[in-house]
Formats: C-alpha cells, sequence, structure tokens
C-alpha cells in the first residue's frame, strides 16, 4: 500500500501545488490533532483551514474532507455516534478520494468516508507543508495501515 499511497500523493500534487504556509500548518494541525484524539483542537483547526482553501474542484473535496473529520472529530468530543451521512464527498469530489468503491462493496460508508478525509488530509499536508514534513512521515505508516483494510477490494496486489 506504500506504492498505492505514493501515487495518490502523486496525483494530488496537480491539483494542490501549495497553500500559504499558515494554511498548510493548519491542514496538518488539523490532521494530528484527529489523530491524537484532540478533539476540540481538530474541530478548530478544520474550521480554521475551510475557511482559509479558497473554492475550486480539489479545494471542494479537501473542504469536504476536513468538514468530514470534524463532524467526525464533533461526535466523539460528544460521546456519541451519529449514523448521519449528510457530510459526505459528492460525485464531483469523489474524483479526488483515494479509496473509490463500487457501491455493493461499501460496508460501512461513513469509516469510508472518514478513512478517505483522512487519507486525503494527510496527502495534501505532505504536499503543501514542507515545515511538517518530519511529522507528517512519522505518522505514514498510520495511513498504510489504514489503506491496508482496503487493499482486496481495490485489487491492489
Amino acid at each position: 500500500m506504500e506504492r498505492f499511497l505514493t501515487e495518490y500523493i502523486n496525483r494530488m500534487k496537480l491539483h494542490f501545488p501549495g497553500f500559504p504556509d499558515s494554511t498548510a500548518h493548519d491542514i496538518t494541525s488539523a490532521f494530528l490533532a484527529f489523530k491524537f484524539g484532540l478533539y476540540p483542537t481538530a474541530i478548530r483547526e478544520c474550521t480554521q483551514a475551510i475557511s482559509l482553501i479558497p473554492d475550486s474542484g480539489a479545494n471542494n473535496a479537501l473542504k469536504k474532507a476536513l468538514s468530514i473529520v470534524r463532524a467526525n472529530a464533533q461526535d466523539l468530543e460528544n460521546s456519541q455516534f451519529s449514523a448521519d451521512l449528510s457530510v459526505g464527498f459528492s460525485d464531483e469530489e469523489l474524483k479526488y478520494v483515494p479509496i473509490s468503491l463500487p457501491q455493493d462493496q461499501i460496508e460501512d460508508p461513513r469509516s469510508l468516508a472518514l478513512d478517505n478525509a483522512l487519507v486525503m488530509i494527510y496527502s495534501v499536508a505532505v504536499i503543501t507543508s514542507p515545515d511538517d514534513e518530519e511529522a507528517m512521515i512519522e505518522h505514514r505508516k498510520f495511513i498504510t495501515r489504514l489503506l491496508q483494510t482496503y487493499k482486496k477490494a481495490l485489487g491492489v496486489s
């Protein structure tokens, strides 16, 4: 899955040539805060990053990814689980997600949306925040393990 992740990051470089350093750092901080269970911080960082990212096709997908992580962080902070799928990727945004599965292979749409969001946010952080590169390298294994759960469904050998 290492190669799969590298290929995805390389594809996304075309869509995310860069953000101002502060925006890129907010994206990185949102990922790290969620991963470490710092949900109030994740909510704040996601909200901040969303407000700074201009509207466009790929950027809208990234904003949706941040919204998905924020919604999950809010649920986890409030110790609740919501089956609400109202925050999900649109058909237009799906072309930017790493894990694209046929409807009949999706067992848990909410988990798939969160996994796609985390991989996308991680990848954009790697691309756009060179100051945070070392921190992101330390979490690459987390992302490859997450992707590993989809290996068979993706047909990756």
